[in-house]
C-alpha cells in the first residue's frame, strides 16, 4: 500500500526555522518525483518545490523564495523541506506529493501527482 506521511509541523514565531519530513511506504521515493506543496486557509494548494531523488535534482515552483530548500534521504525514504525565516504568510498545511509518470521535475500543479500525505500544519505566529 501506498502511503506519503509528512512530519515536523507545528507553532513557531517569525523567523523561525521548520524542517518538514515526507516518509514514503509502499514504494520507493527515488523512482517518482517528489513534490511539496502548501494550502493557506480558503487559497488553492501551491507548488513550494518537485524533488527528484534519483538523480537529486530539484525544481522551486518560486525561486524568489529562497528560505525552503529540499532535500532527500534514500535510505529513510524521506524527503525534506526546510524553511527558514518563516513569515506569518507562511502558514498553510503543507503536503506532499508523488507523482508516478513525470520524467523530471518542472512545474507540476496538484493535479499531476498521484498519491498525497495527510498534511502536517504549519502556523506562524507571535
Amino acid at each position: 500500500q501506498v502511503q506519503l506521511v509528512e512530519s515536523g509541523g507545528g507553532l513557531v514565531q517569525p523567523g523561525g526555522s521548520l524542517r518538514l519530513s515526507c516518509t514514503a511506504s509502499g514504494f520507493t521515493l527515488a523512482d517518482y518525483r517528489i513534490g511539496w506543496f502548501g494550502q493557506a486557509p480558503g487559497q488553492e494548494r501551491e507548488a513550494v518545490s518537485c524533488f527528484s531523488v534519483g538523480d537529486n535534482s530539484i525544481y522551486y515552483a518560486n525561486p524568489l523564495k529562497g528560505r525552503f530548500t529540499t532535500s532527500g534521504d534514500r535510505a529513510k525514504n524521506t524527503v525534506y523541506l526546510q524553511s527558514n525565516n518563516l513569515t506569518p504568510e507562511d502558514t498553510a498545511v503543507y503536503y506532499c506529493a508523488a507523482a508516478t509518470t513525470l520524467p523530471f521535475c518542472s512545474d507540476y500543479g496538484p493535479n499531476d501527482y498521484d498519491y498525497w500525505g495527510q498534511g502536517t500544519q504549519v502556523t506562524v505566529s507571535s
